[in-house]
């Protein structure tokens, strides 16, 4: 049985090795369990905004960047309304190896144990112990669950089924180009390429960017729903998405399939054990982004930690407390359930509504709708946009935000 350390994070992942860098950073004594090597490729991508980055210094763990930064919010084919709608802000791709070996080294001298965790159990001698499938127990005056979104160990209230954002890409080499040549595409709604039928099933977009030297990354991807699209349904769209262009796949470079909720309620903030990352419900309910807020709220719950593990005479419970409030203080969920307010509604849209809603959103103040998708509007200022944004909508529009529609069917 390991002796206890001051905090035990569970996974491996951007969240798990975010937090437990920043509690190293703050000289607390911090070990790991996860079920795979922590420096072992992470096989999906990640994107942000380059200013996020900027705000942190962090601008140079972008392995790509792209100025031209658009999306397409018409029906297809040649009207005005087809036209891209250019976003003027710096899109960017982690170089997923620089930014895990960022974290790692941060975090040099953290030991990760490789096992599973199986339960956690919260002491009475303040402390709480993970018992692991390989039978060791480690302990720890706070443990983090950094492990993701489908943890067994977090307790949040049931509100409903989960809705998840699906998608399914290809990094690849094609006939010829699928997008403009160093171009980036947020959303490409266009659905010229769909049945009458497909066009009243749940709608879903590209997201789509140039590589370089030929190669394309070209991704399906749904809002939200729920249950999540199918990723056979994802392909299947792609393809006649590239077909509709005369795009043919030439070589396969990476398959890259994606499912994370979306709508997650949040922890139970009573619990002794704290979260981080997916398991926090930390997924920005309107963009599906998170790893802008790791790097944000990351440092601030260290420090909040650091502070309170001064005090010996604190146990799990207590020092967890702490860290809920650090992590989720009344703006944030206050915020929170604003998004998710505003995702219920955009759920049950069609695509027609959906490129309306997106179009009008966009037309919104560059700095608005930056804020708005990576959560960094003060509360009053959040509520003001959300209040411009009904203002400038249609009439078909505002009804289906404040009433909402029927779902879109499965």
């Amino acid at each position: 049985m390991a002796d206890r350390v001051d905090v035990l994070v569970l996974g491996g992942g951007p969240a798990a090795l975010c937090i437990a860098s920043e509690l190293h950073q703050c000289g607390l004594a911090v070990e790991g369990i996860a079920p795979e090597a922590v420096d072992a490729p992470w096989p999906n991508t990640y994107g942000i905004w380059a200013d996020e980055l900027k705000a942190v210094g962090l601008e140079h763990l972008l392995e790509h960047r792209w100025r031209d930064t658009v999306s397409y919010f018409g029906a297809g084919g040649a009207s005005p309304q087809d036209q891209p709608i250019a976003h003027g802000i710096d899109y960017g791709l982690f170089d997923r190896a620089a930014l895990q070996q960022h974290w790692l080294q941060r975090s040099a001298g953290v030991v990760w144990h490789r096992d599973v965790a199986e339960r956690v159990e919260a002491g009475t001698e303040n402390n709480t112990a993970v018992i692991c499938a390989s039978g060791e127990v480690h302990r720890a005056r706070l443990v983090i669950d950094a492990s993701g979104a489908r943890s067994p160990h977090i307790q949040r209230s049931d509100q409903g089924p989960v809705a998840g954002q699906a998608a399914y890409g290809l990094v690849a080499r094609f006939s010829s180009d699928p997008i403009n040549s160093g171009r980036f595409v947020l959303m490409d709604y266009r659905c010229d390429h769909l049945t009458e039928q497909q066009r009243l099933d749940p709608p879903t977009f590209l997201y789509a960017m140039d590589l370089g030297d030929g190669v394309f990354f070209v991704e399906e991807t749904s809002l939200a729903h729920a249950p999540g699209i199918p990723y056979d349904v994802l392909r299947q769209r792609l393809q006649q998405r590239l077909q509709r262009r005369g795009v043919e796949v030439i070589e396969v470079l990476h398959e890259e399939f994606c499912l994370f909720p979306m709508n997650l309620p949040l922890p139970d903030f009573s619990q002794p054990l704290l979260a981080f990352g997916g398991a926090a419900s930390m997924v920005h309910p309107a963009s599906g982004y998170m790893v802008g807020a790791l790097l944000r709220r990351g440092p601030g719950l260290a420090a909040a930690l650091a502070r309170a593990m001064a005090d010996q005479s604190l146990g799990s419970a207590a020092l967890a407390r702490h860290g809920w409030q650090a992590l989720w203080p009344m703006e944030l969920v206050l915020r929170h359930r604003l998004y998710q307010f505003g995702l219920g509604r955009l759920m049950g849209f069609n695509e027609r509504l959906l490129r309306h809603h997106f179009a009008t959103f966009f037309s919104l103040p560059q700095e608005d709708w930056f804020g708005f998708l990576t959560n960094t509007l003060p509360l009053p200022r959040l509520m003001g946009v959300m209040l411009r944004l009904f203002t400038l909508s249609s009439w078909e529009l505002r009804r289906g935000l404040v009433l909402g529609m029927p779902a879109a069917k499965p």
